[in-house]
């Protein structure tokens, strides 16, 4: 033996090196990230999965989290009598989306339930959850009306609607009293889907709204005057089932107007310690708001975003979350996913733009969520 040779495998006198090669960690072994037991559905090496369900868990908690490896409310019989495997069952379902199938519909709401879309932290995916929402909840068969309450018209961008200055949009209806129904533009990628658009003008709307009486009211006063609007027997099967406004990082008078209008709220919270630091601001406000403004409002549905079941810090904050707020929080959050960031570029919502990606998968089971629970609390 040389000088040198004692520190390899490979030496005289050590044992043969194994027939088939140790299996590479996929990720680096950091304090920050969970060990891979098993692969989920959607993501393999994402993190640990139930042997019972076939959803990504905690190893801390415990806690499910669904992302889009889980499927919706129908099961879909695959060659054979045997139970499909959890990754059969989401291939399965990711063909039926890239054909343009989406399952079992929803039930259509008794009456129109209007959403607020709101938390004053930026980059909390307050816009993309709203779009993609919108357009999963229009798939599912659903009418969809999105109101852009953002000055900067994100909303409207994804949505590929016309929003350059001099197009009549919410800042109209705001200040000058022009009827909803006039502003509303058909989204062209989704049947169902309308949107009322905003403008540059819109950054104006605050101040010029100071010294106006019922200042807060004003959209609720709009949204309620529009004939699709309404329950079945007012309105008919041409009524919108979902309003969803989504609302300025900010709690200034725009927000405020939202809260006053929508009976709902739904609040995205990014994985992350620092989108938890504002949300006990944005509470008192609804609480405020509920006190003196909209006895209605509730905050009826929270959901994770930017999800990565591979570390800590994101099981942390779900199990923060889950335990303070309960059944609000979906069950399905929203992984971190470049297609669902790619989509806006092109003019379109992730459900258009990559059906069949992970985003759009878990925006899809969102929706149907959402829509499942409030069919479940109607009369």
């Amino acid at each position: 033996m040389t000088e040198g040779d004692e520190g390899f495998s490979t030496g005289p006198g050590s044992p043969p090196e194994p027939a088939h090669p140790q299996p590479i960690p996929s990720f680096p072994q950091e304090d920050d990230v969970t060990d891979a037991v098993e692969p989920t559905t959607a993501d393999p090496g994402s993190g640990t999965v139930s042997r019972e369900t076939g959803e990504p868990v905690s190893r801390e908690t415990g806690l499910s989290v669904r992302t889009a490896a889980d499927l919706a409310d129908y099961h879909s019989p695959l060659a054979g009598e045997d139970q499909p495997t959890p990754l059969a069952a989401a291939a399965h379902q990711s063909v039926m989306i890239r054909s343009g199938l989406t399952g079992q519909p929803v039930p259509r709401p008794h009456a129109t339930r209007v959403f607020v879309v709101a938390n004053q932290k930026g980059g909390v995916g307050k816009t993309t959850s709203t779009v993609n929402v919108a357009a999963a909840l229009s798939q599912l068969g659903q009418r969809v009306l999105v109101i852009d309450l953002d000055p900067q018209g994100n909303a409207s961008t994804a949505l590929n609607v016309e929003h350059h200055r001099g197009v009549r949009s919410t800042y109209d209806v705001l200040v000058d009293d022009t009827p909803l129904a006039d502003v509303v533009q058909t989204c062209p990628d989704a049947d169902g889907l309308y949107v009322v658009p905003a403008t540059i003008d819109l950054a104006g709307a605050e101040i010029e709204l100071v010294s106006v009486v019922a200042r807060e009211g004003r959209l609720k006063k709009a949204i309620d005057a529009h004939p699709r609007v309404g329950t079945a027997a007012e309105c008919g099967e041409d009524r919108y089932d979902y309003v969803i406004i989504d609302c300025p990082p900010s709690l200034g008078l725009l927000t405020l107007n939202a809260l006053v209008a929508g009976a709902e709220m739904l609040i995205p919270i990014q994985a992350e310690y620092y989108a938890l630091e504002g949300l006990g601001q944005l509470l008192s406000t609804v609480d405020m708001v509920r006190a003196h403004l909209n006895p209605d409002l509730a905050v009826s549905t929270i959901l994770l975003t930017m999800y990565d079941a591979r570390t800590r810090l994101a099981a942390g904050v779900a199990a923060e979350v889950r335990e303070h707020f309960g059944d609000q929080v979906l069950r399905t959050a929203i992984p971190r996913s470049v297609r669902v960031s790619e989509a806006p570029s092109y003019g379109q919502t992730v459900i258009t733009y990559d059906p069949g990606s992970p985003g759009a998968l878990s925006y899809l089971e969102a929706a149907r969520e959402i829509a499942t629970r409030g069919s479940s609390m109607q009369p």
